[in-house]
Parts: structure tokens; C-alpha cells; sequence
């Protein structure tokens, strides 16, 4: 578990090892790499787009204010350098696959890629805010048990160090967003979304390698050979400290199922069995069904192993478990949607057929 990854010097220079001290920002490696990347972007924007036109003016106007930012932000910035934090990591890089993978599945049913990445940024957006608001909810008290104050229960509503996301709060509200685009593009979501929703299982994997890198989404007490212990005062520790399970003077915990794993490697299985589907789906929807059901059915297994969610209203179920039975239900009720409207035939029976 590491939260903070390295620190990136903001009024100093980088130290690059054989090669030296480095200027970062200003007149550095930042407006380097950053004009590398904006010529490349106002070239394709140039092709294709075939000029100077509005959206290149755009492009152009963003390119410029970004360098501009890069150049002041020596002389203006309060702080001497940022953390990186490893869940912020993964979930850009995450945001980079997922996006990638869409606009690369996009052509399939005729979508421009640009649209795919504009609503990867946005569901990803979203998707915070809707898993952010869920674990307020579910997690009130433990959130805002010691605020003293709006001003205390704002900060703690945006504190991410220690925590605080749930991922069906997310699924959820970018499920509604993800609809609106579509349809505010004249797009089916529907067939759309079977050939671009292996990119929400890139993001999720990423993602939770940053639930472990944070240390949240801990499972339980595990014996295996691959247990995870985590360092004395980490997200883990704190949480079985106060629930009694390990003494306050403990240097880290007990090993516990790396939880986080099993969720991403699963998370890269259903990426795998909803590409490779396809081809081969019944219908438009059925893709999706797999995925939807598919997806509850392993998220209700890995919670079993989970130590930081307890039964909810007296089930013995925690909520996410209780959501995926909703969200089987969902998933199962697309499939025979699909399934009617396709006449019950795979493709290759149609094509058989005729």
C-alpha cells in the first residue's frame, strides 16, 4: 500500500538522477512535453477537421492556456510540490485505458471516437460524484460522527484520503448520464453500449489497483500465501483498530484477502468474455446483459471476502450485495428483452437460416 506515489516539485527543480537538476514547470519539462502534445493534437485536429476552423480555434485557445498555466504556476503556486496519490494515479491512467478502449470499439457501430473520449471524461466525472455521494449515505455516521460545524462535515465530505468510494453509487448515476449523451446524440445506448462496455472493466481494474494502492475495499482475515498486511496507520489498520480486531500498538495488520485484486483481475475477465461476446450476441442488449449480470454475480462473490462492509437491515447481505440482486434482476430482464427481439437466434443462425 503506498497513497502518496511521489511528490512532484512545483517551485523547484527535478532531479532526474545521471542527468541532473532539471527545471519542471516554467520553461521546463512540463511546457516541453506539453508542446509535444499539443502539436500533435492541433495536427490531427487540423486534418481532421480539414482547417482552421471553430473547433481548431478551440483546441488551439486550450493548447495555449494550459502553457500559459505551466509557465505561472512557479511564481503563483502556495505550495512547493504535489503529491501524487495513487488511487488519483490509477484512476487516470484508468481513464486513459477506458477511453482508448471505447474509441477504438466505437467504429463498430459507426460512432466517432471523439464522442466516446468526451463521454469517458464525463462518466468518469459523474462516476466519482455518484460513488462519493453513496458512501455518504451508506457511511453517515462514520463520516459525520465528529464534525462540529458545515465547515467541518464539507471537508469531510471531500476527503478522499481515507476512503469513500463506493462503486454502484457511481454505476449508477453515470448509467443515467451515460443515457441522456446517447440519446442527446441520437445514439441507441443500447447497441452503443454492447460494443464500448469492455471499457468500463478496463477502468474498474485499474481503479480498484488504486482501492489497494489507498488501502481501502479490505478484505477479510486470509491464510493464503498472497495475505496482504498493511502498515500501521493505513486505512485497514485504523479501521480494525477501532473495531477491537487489533491492538493500537500493532506495527500492521494481519494478513487480509487482497480484495482489490481479485476485484481487477475480475474486472479483466468481464472486459474479455463482453469483447469476445459481440460477435456472437443474440441481440442488441445481450452484450450488456452478460456484462450486468456477470458483474453482479462476481461483485456479490467478492463481497464474502470483503472486511469493510458488515450485513445491512438485519440480512446478513451488505448493501452492494443487496444492489446486485436489483442489478441481476436488471441484467436478466435485458437478456430476454434482447432475446425476444432477435427471434431467440444467435447471428450465425440467422445467417444459416437465410
Amino acid at each position: 500500500m503506498q497513497q502518496i506515489l511521489f511528490e512532484v516539485p512545483i517551485k523547484g527543480p527535478w532531479h532526474l538522477g545521471p542527468l541532473g537538476e532539471v527545471p519542471g514547470f516554467g520553461f521546463g519539462i512540463a511546457l516541453l512535453f506539453w508542446c509535444l502534445i499539443g502539436v500533435y493534437s492541433l495536427r490531427r485536429e487540423w486534418l481532421t477537421q480539414g482547417g482552421f476552423n471553430s473547433e481548431f480555434k478551440q483546441t488551439l485557445s486550450f493548447v495555449l492556456a494550459i502553457a500559459l498555466g505551466i509557465v505561472l504556476l512557479p511564481r503563483f503556486s502556495p505550495v512547493a510540490s504535489v503529491p501524487i496519490y495513487g488511487y488519483g494515479a490509477m484512476l487516470v491512467i484508468g481513464t486513459l485505458l477506458s477511453g482508448w478502449t471505447a474509441a477504438s470499439r466505437s467504429h463498430l457501430v459507426g460512432v466517432d471516437s471523439k464522442f466516446s473520449w468526451d463521454l469517458t471524461i464525463w462518466l468518469v466525472l459523474v462516476g466519482v460524484l455518484g460513488s462519493r455521494l453513496f458512501y455518504l449515505i451508506q457511511y453517515r455516521e462514520r463520516v459525520f460522527g465528529n464534525c462540529d460545524g458545515l465547515l467541518d462535515c464539507l471537508k469531510a465530505a471531500i476527503n478522499l484520503t481515507e476512503g469513500g468510494l463506493v462503486l454502484y453509487g457511481g454505476l449508477i448515476l453515470g448509467t443515467f448520464t451515460y443515457f441522456v449523451s446517447c440519446r442527446m446524440r441520437g445514439l441507441d445506448p443500447v447497441d452503443y453500449g454492447d460494443a464500448v462496455v469492455p471499457a468500463v472493466f478496463i477502468g474498474e481494474a485499474c481503479g480498484r489497483i488504486g482501492c489497494l494502492l489507498n488501502g481501502c475495499c479490505y478484505g477479510d482475515p486470509c491464510s493464503l500465501p498472497w495475505g496482504i498486511s498493511f502498515p500501521h496507520a493505513s486505512v485497514p489498520w485504523s479501521a480494525l483498530v477501532q473495531r477491537g480486531f487489533l491492538l493500537p500498538t500493532a506495527d500492521a495488520t494481519f494478513p487480509l484477502h487482497p480484495t482489490q485484486i481479485y476485484s481487477s483481475i475480475n474486472a479483466l475477465v468481464l472486459a474479455a468474455v463482453t469483447a469476445a461476446y459481440y460477435k456472437y450476441r443474440a441481440g442488441n442488449g445481450s452484450v450488456l446483459a452478460v456484462a450486468i449480470m456477470g458483474y453482479a454475480v462476481s461483485r456479490s462473490c467478492i463481497e464474502v471476502l470483503r472486511g469493510d462492509e458488515l450485513g445491512q437491515f438485519g440480512t446478513g447481505l451488505t448493501i452492494s450485495q443487496l444492489v446486485s440482486i436489483g442489478v441481476f434482476c436488471a441484467g436478466a430482464a435485458l437478456a430476454w428483452w434482447s432475446w425476444r427481439r432477435s427471434g431467440g437466434r444467435l447471428p450465425s443462425q440467422v445467417s444459416a437460416a437465410t
